[in-house]
């Protein structure tokens, strides 16, 4: 029989490619007999791992699985091959979240728990994970949510293992989702906002800065205000740099006080004598007085 080759330097064009593909079309043949799993190849447009024999060409998932292929073909492709690739219908599918919204009112199997998460655990108690439509697959026209990509990639793999097992009576309590508003002030600090606010306190701490012309209370208060904007991850990169210009502008203005401290002397020197930058930092100082520091 003629032998398989590898086509990773051939230059095989897309539709020769899905013209000529063997009885397995982009599932790895290798990885159906040896494990029994469905290992879609069709997720990568690389040849790099694909062979040709007797005329059609078979992807594998790995160069493990290619070198096997190419030392025994006769073993993994009809009328040797252990496994049929099943029918599209018994394949299953990766969904979008549109189209889990678009299956409405079909609801996902299992009440919705992650059917992985569950039988890898054991089936125990514990193991009942909800699962979310952001990890989702149609499978014997059923839907199937997962908690993470990995565990949807396992039930790819091998959704004869998973896809038809049965919850035990006694089921986890419905977590009603709390909006974060909703909580008690304390409690909307400590989820919402405490590591970011520890931040801001802590570099207020060391600093203590003092505003011209204000108090150390207003100071702190707005030194805590620019740095919670420049550093909230929610914000966009604009908005966080534009706050951070208005922290460090904010902390320039606060050095002035002790800069002027221990450079302003009681008897008076000539511009000459006094440092470089004295006079402009003064009439800085001066500037500040009738100025609203939030504004500009």
């Amino acid at each position: 029989s003629r032998k398989a080759a590898s086509i990773a330097d051939l230059c095989i064009t897309p539709q020769e490619l899905q013209s000529r593909l063997g009885e397995f079309g982009q599932y790895c043949p290798v990885s159906l007999a040896r494990k029994g799993e469905l290992v879609d190849c069709s997720i990568t447009s690389s040849l790099q791992s694909a062979a040709e024999f007797r005329g059609h060409y078979y992807k594998m998932a790995s160069q493990a699985e290619l070198n096997k292929f190419l030392n025994a073909p006769e073993l993994y492709v009809p009328p040797l091959a252990p496994h049929p690739l099943p029918s599209p219908d018994m394949l299953p599918k990766k969904l979008t979240m549109a189209e889990v919204k678009a299956l409405f009112p079909k609801k996902a199997e299992m009440q919705g728990y992650c059917p992985v998460t569950y039988l890898d655990g054991k089936q125990r108690y514990e193991a009942l994970v909800p699962g979310t439509i952001e990890y989702a697959v149609e499978y014997r026209d059923k839907l199937y949510i997962f908690e993470s990509e990995e565990k949807l990639q396992k039930f790819m793999r091998l959704p004869e293992k998973y896809w038809n097992q049965k919850l035990p009576h006694k089921l986890p309590p419905i977590k009603e989702p709390v909006l974060l508003t909703a909580l008690p002030l304390t409690g909307y600090l400590e989820q919402g906002i405490a590591t970011a606010l520890i931040k801001a306190m802590n570099e207020v701490g060391c600093l203590k800065p003092k505003f011209p012309f204000l108090s150390v209370k207003k100071t702190a208060l707005l030194f805590v205000a620019y740095h919670l904007k420049a550093y909230n991850p929610k914000s966009s990169e604009y908005v966080r740099k534009k706050y951070k210009r208005k922290l460090e502008q904010f902390i320039d203005h606060c050095d002035l006080i002790p800069y002027l401290g221990t450079k302003m002397t009681r008897k008076y020197k000539e511009p000459q004598n006094r440092p470089i930058d004295f006079d402009h930092k003064l009439r800085m100082f001066l500037c500040l007085k009738d100025v609203d520091p939030t504004s500009g």
